[in-house]
């Protein structure tokens, strides 16, 4: 792989003080960040297999369906039983109901279009960046936990699920070297907020009274996450981060302050890295804890959607 330039000499977006990595992996590239999952890297994450245990990192299709509204407020299964056994299908299903994966046709930047300066044109009319081309490739390679939930307890200052907490470059340096984890380039970063730990707990009116405060702006819900500041979107590229998943509901911190920047729009539009969000790190912390190590080989299969915005994670640690 060709040189990847620090997040400094990526060059600008017109005449805005944003970075772009649109020609970094060539012009026509379609994967953003997932190029960095090289063979290579994809081999190094098969030698962390040591005991061969597997750990589902994705939560069941209907959860969580209170939290969201309209086309996101759940699907409805149909199964068809005849003399010979059973068929099913799903209506209303949304690609980013639960578990998720945030494709590059996901969000744009401002006027200037999606990741590699796509237009609508580019992505309806040509059919480009969507989460196929990630499915075609699979979400292979070194993952790392960095529970920064569990961190700040063990410092006597828990984090409270509600409430913005974000966390920079040098916050998550912290968290992984307590857990002895140093970072590489092509990792996949998974985030452990503890937000999802804390939405487990409530019950249904609980659950419900979330409806509708999930967006980013104030007045929105609360939750700790991914700092929104551009330094902290220059710490994730200069790390080459292949991909990064929360077990919150945006990966970075809610509320959204506008003054600052909305990540979204540097990671997935400009740098070109995958999202990840609700994903259940839970069982994935207390494995790592138990036995002090927080890396593994990382597999996620995409939906291979031709067009997709979204899709479930199909994740799995294997440890």
């Amino acid at each position: 792989m060709a040189t990847i330039p620090q997040f400094a000499q990526l060059p600008l977006v017109g005449q805005t003080a944003e970075h772009h990595a649109w020609e970094v992996f060539g012009h026509d590239d379609q994967l953003g960040t997932v190029n960095l999952l090289t063979p290579e890297r994809v081999r190094h994450a098969a030698t962390l297999v040591r005991t061969g245990r597997t750990i589902n990192l994705n939560l069941p299709l209907n959860f969580p369906i209170t939290l969201y509204g309209g086309f996101r407020s759940g699907y409805r299964h149909h199964i068809e039983v005849n003399r010979g056994g059973r068929d099913d299908y799903v209506d209303n299903f949304a690609m980013q109901g639960s578990s998720q994966w945030d494709s590059l046709r996901h969000i744009r930047f401002r006027e200037f279009g999606y990741y590699g300066g796509r237009q609508d044109e580019d992505v309806d009319g040509k059919g480009l960046l969507g989460i196929e081309h990630w499915a075609q490739h699979g979400i292979i390679g070194r993952g790392v936990l960095l529970d920064a939930a569990g961190y700040m307890e063990r410092q006597g200052t828990p984090l409270e699920a509600t409430k913005k907490f974000a966390m920079d470059g040098s916050f998550l340096e912290a968290v992984a070297k307590a857990q002895g984890l140093q970072l590489q380039p092509g990792d996949i970063v998974l985030l452990r907020t503890g937000w999802l730990t804390w939405y487990k707990t409530l019950d249904e009116a609980g659950r419900e009274a979330l409806r509708g405060t999930l967006h980013p702006g104030a007045g929105g819900m609360g939750c700790p996450g991914l700092d929104p500041s551009q330094a902290t979107a220059g710490w994730v590229w200069d790390r080459q981060i292949a991909a990064m998943a929360a077990d919150n509901v945006a990966l970075e911190a809610l509320p959204v302050d506008t003054a600052t920047g909305f990540q979204h729009r540097r990671l997935i539009a400009l740098q070109g890295m995958p999202i990840g969000e609700v994903w259940d790190l839970d069982a994935l912390a207390q494995d790592c804890a138990a036995d002090g190590v927080y890396e593994f080989m990382l597999v996620s299969a995409p939906l291979n959607l031709p067009g997709g915005v979204g899709s479930p994670p199909n994740a799995y640690a294997l440890k």
